[in-house]
């Protein structure tokens, strides 16, 4: 217990620096030694030293709150309440963080409110048990306490009391990219909606990348839907400080979900923002086939999506193999070839040719469908779960997949993005689309668990 709440502390001291948002001027690193002149960055990754001297007792939710850029402190009270005691009802999703509820909280405080009113908020409770640790909880209190941008999911507070660990976040009620793209039963995403969500999916790891910070699991189930299919990035337990001086990469463990990783850093655990690019490029290439990036039900030579599709990206003449069915005749064939060659560049093997997300935004600027675009916008039905389960998660034995749990069951194992909130209902990730770790220096098709 101590030194749980050692760590918290340590983690917490990172939201000590400056508030940072969307206009954000990075501070001098002219001396580095001087406490007013050191970055955020820098401020991050010192109070996240193991040689940091932590303190053994937790300090009081006033002063933690003070020194998290804002960010409300929750009793176990309160949130038990908001989720009407983390009833069934309540819940919206399970993962390796643990469960997700629905709750309903006060606009401007912590108390909890009567269902419908208020603040509508998910409330994600870690599982000591869980894939996901307290670490990975550290680093969303850490990232998302001070990075405040229009296509980042909002965190609003947090509860760290004795045991319990939860966030509360903004609730988004479309829920995720990959729900509306995979699940069985789904309206399709126009065309102009898809573009919509590609500029702000890329608009979010523009501002990351400004920030020196690496995202390192892009995907769609980690991209998150407000009611006019605004893209917010979710879940930072995987988030990256990015090289700091002359130095061109970060070396760490592998760690993300198979098919959305960058070769390069599969195979040498070489890090830099143009590993999210790849990822990116994944991300966009399934919303313009309708593909997930790894699916084994597909024929011999289609598991893969990018190898798949390679060949079709450069070839005019064969192009429109590569349109999602579900666009129906709807999509303007030349927006859809600049876009294959977007994604094309954003896939090449070479990380020093892919774009910056910079130049990716400016590209997809011009893609934007401007003509009515709430004209297409399907209501929201709030009697049906915008988080519904899914398959249960695979695991990684031996190097080789192996499931467990009831399909059958609404609260059994899912397969989740890291956030907490399940993907979708009709079967969740392919069963070769999971989370991995592994040695920078091991063979990429010999992942295993920590």
């Amino acid at each position: 217990m101590c030194s749980c709440w050692s760590a918290f502390g340590s983690a917490l001291g990172r939201c000590v620096g400056k508030h940072r948002d969307n206009g954000s001027v990075t501070p001098s690193t002219d001396h580095p030694d001087s406490p007013a002149e050191q970055t955020p960055q820098t401020q991050r990754k010192k109070s996240f030293s193991s040689s940091d001297v932590l303190p053994s007792t937790p300090r009081s939710g006033d002063e933690i709150l003070r020194q998290s850029s804002g960010l409300r402190v929750f009793s176990f009270g309160d949130l038990k309440s908001a989720t009407r005691n983390f009833r069934p009802d309540s819940w919206i999703g399970e993962g390796g963080f643990g469960h997700v509820f629905k709750g309903w909280i006060d606009e401007n405080g912590t108390a909890a409110v009567r269902p419908g009113s208020g603040l509508t908020v998910a409330v994600k409770q870690l599982n000591p048990e869980g894939f996901q640790g307290h670490r990975e909880w550290l680093a969303e209190v850490n990232f998302l306490g001070q990075l405040h941008h229009f296509n980042l999911v909002k965190l609003i507070g947090y509860c760290a009391e004795d045991e319990h660990r939860l966030l509360v976040y903004e609730f988004m009620p479309r829920g995720s990219l990959e729900n509306h793209l995979f699940r069985k039963g789904s309206l399709p995403l126009t065309w102009a909606i898809r573009m919509k969500v590609a500029l702000g999916a890329a608009q979010g790891l523009a501002f990351l990348h400004r920030e020196t910070v690496i995202y390192r699991d892009f995907k769609t189930s980690n991209i998150l839907l407000d009611h006019d299919y605004t893209a917010k990035l979710s879940d930072f337990g995987l988030a990256k400080d990015g090289p700091e001086g002359d130095k061109t990469h970060v070396s760490t463990r592998i760690m993300g979900t198979y098919g959305y990783a960058a070769p390069e850093y599969v195979m040498t655990g070489h890090l830099t923002a143009r590993s999210d690019v790849y990822s990116f490029g994944v991300v966009f290439l399934e919303m313009l086939t309708g593909r997930r990036s790894m699916d084994k039900s597909r024929p011999t030579g289609e598991h893969n999506l990018v190898e798949w599709a390679r060949p079709y990206l450069h070839d005019k003449r064969r192009i429109f193999r590569l349109v999602d069915p579900k666009l129906d005749g709807q999509c303007p064939m030349k927006a859809f070839q600049k876009a294959a060659q977007l994604a094309a560049a954003c896939l090449s093997r070479d990380a020093k040719s892919r774009p910056d997300m910079k130049e990716i935004v400016r590209h997809l600027e011009p893609l934007q469908v401007t003509s009515d675009i709430t004209g297409q916008l399907q209501p929201l039905n709030y009697n049906t779960n915008p988080y519904p389960s899914s398959r249960p998660r695979p695991l990684i034995v031996n190097g080789n997949f192996s499931h467990h749990g009831n399909n059958n069951s609404p609260k059994g194992h899912t397969h989740h993005h890291r956030n907490g909130f399940p993907s979708p209902a009709s079967g969740g990730g392919a069963p070769n689309q999971q989370r991995y770790q592994a040695s920078p220096r091991r063979s990429p098709a010999r992942f295993n668990r920590r």
